[in-house]
């Protein structure tokens, strides 16, 4: 052979390298996050959790893949949306919210699934115990519905002549009874009267809004629910146009322009899961991984909505919240 065409032959040869290289990479392996509302209500739950995932050492496009499903607040969406998960053969599926939870726990019962719940996991039927949960699932409990009487008992503080007020449930909940039931409990304990008023949609909302100001309920406490957050904007509108002081569970209303909130510090728990999310991919299994159980969090104060509303905090709340908006 001649050295020219030894030369040509190599050169033509080298690209082929590094491709067959890459050809015999094994796939990444895919983490399903399967929401409950929409991508926008979501973002910073989703960016808390890539911290958890990176925390663990994965970083998505690099060594791990996403695969992201999102009901636009259709909870009959999520078992479809769950089984798709299962038919992409996906490694882990994170589930985001109770509802998301239960449709991927009724989806496989192999693939193994992190969720966040608000609800208790155990009494939803998810896990076995907390310590050892069993089976494909373990994940973070957020306590978001066991806060219901402290949330009472903020707005009890701040309106100390208040006896009765109204309590605001999703009724295609499955922790709707749960909440009305400790709810009712927390106000007998605490001298008040509580009206629960359902809504599951928009137009429901509106008129919840407008049958509590018309019986002249002195407050109102949103209960947990994530179609809730999906309706922040308009939850905390109609509070301001009916002059009703609300209590909710997340932050995310007090931004919004809530009067006060008392919940779970959301980004830490999504954080979590992602830690628990990169152990699995490492060989752990979740039937090995207690549910985890939020520890931090916040009350929020809103002073220019309670301003609007002609309202004053005492010290002793502004003292403990973790953050006042001016």
């Amino acid at each position: 052979m001649k050295r020219r065409e030894f030369i040509t032959l190599v050169g033509g040869a080298a690209p082929a390298w590094p491709l067959a290289a890459r050809a015999q990479q094994p796939a990444l392996p895919v983490v399903g996050f399967l929401g409950t509302t929409t991508p926008n209500d979501y973002a910073s739950r989703v960016a808390a959790f890539h911290e958890g995932l990176k925390e663990a050492g994965y970083i998505e496009g690099q060594n791990v893949a996403m695969e992201y499903r999102w009901p636009e607040g259709r909870y009959d969406r999520l078992p479809m949306l769950a089984a798709d998960l299962v038919r992409r053969q996906v490694a882990v599926i994170a589930a985001a919210g109770p509802p998301a939870a239960r449709a991927a726990k009724a989806a496989t019962s192999t693939v193994p699934i992190v969720f966040t719940s608000g609800d208790d996991p155990v009494e939803a039927g998810l896990v076995r115990s907390l310590n050892r949960p069993g089976g494909n699932i373990t994940g973070v409990h957020l306590f978001l519905t066991e806060l219901n009487a402290k949330k009472l008992g903020l707005m009890r503080d701040l309106l100390p002549h208040l006896q009765a007020m109204a309590a605001l449930l999703n009724p295609t909940s499955q922790n709707a009874d749960p909440q009305s039931k400790e709810l009712q409990a927390a106000g007998r304990a605490l001298g008040l009267h509580i009206d629960i008023f359902n809504a599951s949609s928009e137009s429901e909302i509106d008129a919840a809004f407008i049958a509590i100001a018309q019986q002249r309920l002195g407050a109102l406490v949103v209960g947990n629910d994530p179609f809730f957050f999906s309706r922040r904007e308009q939850l905390v509108a109609l509070a301001a146009r009916h002059a009703i002081p609300v209590v909710y569970d997340l932050r995310e209303f007090a931004d919004a322009g809530g009067l006060m909130t008392y919940g779970t510090n959301l980004k830490n728990a999504y954080r979590q899961a992602g830690v628990y999310v990169g152990r699995i991919l490492k060989g752990e299994k979740p039937a090995d991984l207690p549910v985890l159980r939020s520890t931090k969090f916040e009350f929020v104060i809103n002073l220019r909505t309670a301003k609007a509303l002609g309202l004053t905090f005492p010290p002793g709340l502004l003292a403990i919240a973790d953050e006042v908006i001016e």
